[in-house]
């Protein structure tokens, strides 16, 4: 959908914000229609402002977004999802600045349609508030963020030989970005060992709908590993690693 009209009314997901001036605050946005906007709010810091708690980070607000010169303007504001349990919780809260900085990083601003992206977001933070497995919760949305933004990892053949894998532990190229067999895994490939339930539960996510994900009861160690793999494929494909992860192991050290 073209943004050449002067005003338009979108539903935004809040994934990013700064203080501007002395009482602005310019936002990063998420929309269905629109893609990822960056947009300012004017007086938003003012405590009499009518935007002053309508623009909170992690909040699904709907805009009346002007066109401006250089920055769209936010005209009207008015929360109507506040996903409290991850502005309550603390480690809640730092999944949820995950889930936001890779949904930033993995995409661009451009003028197209992100529904299935907006969508994942909003479940996800939904998850996040109120789900007793929030790690289950951020590896789904991981493998599914990979899917949208075309990324999916092939988990159900060899990317080398592209023979079936067998049920056995197998190896994993970010580089090719997905499963490589033991025989025709080499030294200087840049291939990390996965094992054989951590790769089935990675294809479970893949290919599965989340109602019937979330009812498996997962290890901290199979946790772990799946992170493993997962945080090492994405920090290949952005080339750095995200700020959000080590805020989130400082906090499972605590």
């Amino acid at each position: 959908m073209s943004r050449t009209e002067r005003a338009f009314r979108t539903q935004a997901i809040i994934l990013k914000r700064r203080d501007f001036g002395e009482a602005d605050r310019i936002l990063t946005v998420f929309t269905p229609n629109y893609g990822k906007l960056d947009v300012i709010a004017k007086g938003a810091r003012k405590p009499t402002s009518t935007k002053t708690g309508h623009v909170e980070l992690f909040t699904r607000t709907d805009m009346l977004i002007h066109k401006g010169r250089d920055l769209d303007i936010v005209s009207q504001a008015e929360m109507n999802m506040p996903y409290m349990g991850v502005r309550e919780d603390l480690a809640r809260g730092a999944y949820a600045s995950y889930a936001a900085e890779m949904l930033d990083r993995f995409t661009g601003d451009a003028d197209e349609g992100y529904d299935d992206l907006f969508e994942l977001m909003d479940e996800t933070l939904g998850r996040l508030c109120v789900d007793d497995d929030p790690r289950l919760a951020m590896r789904y949305f991981e493998m599914q963020l990979l899917d949208l933004v075309g990324f999916r990892p092939e988990l159900a053949e060899c990317v080398v030989s592209r023979e079936a894998i067998e049920a056995e532990d197998q190896f994993f190229s970010y580089s090719m970005g997905g499963v490589v067999k033991p025989d025709y895994a080499h030294d200087g490939m840049g291939v990390v060992p996965i094992n054989m339930l951590t790769l089935k539960l990675m294809r479970h996510m893949q290919r599965s709908a989340y109602s019937h994900v979330k009812t498996l009861t997962i290890t901290p160690n199979l946790h772990d590993d799946v992170e493993r793999v997962l945080l090492g494929y994405i920090t290949f494909l952005l080339e750095r690693k995200l700020q959000s992860v080590d805020f989130i192991r400082r906090i499972r050290q605590m």
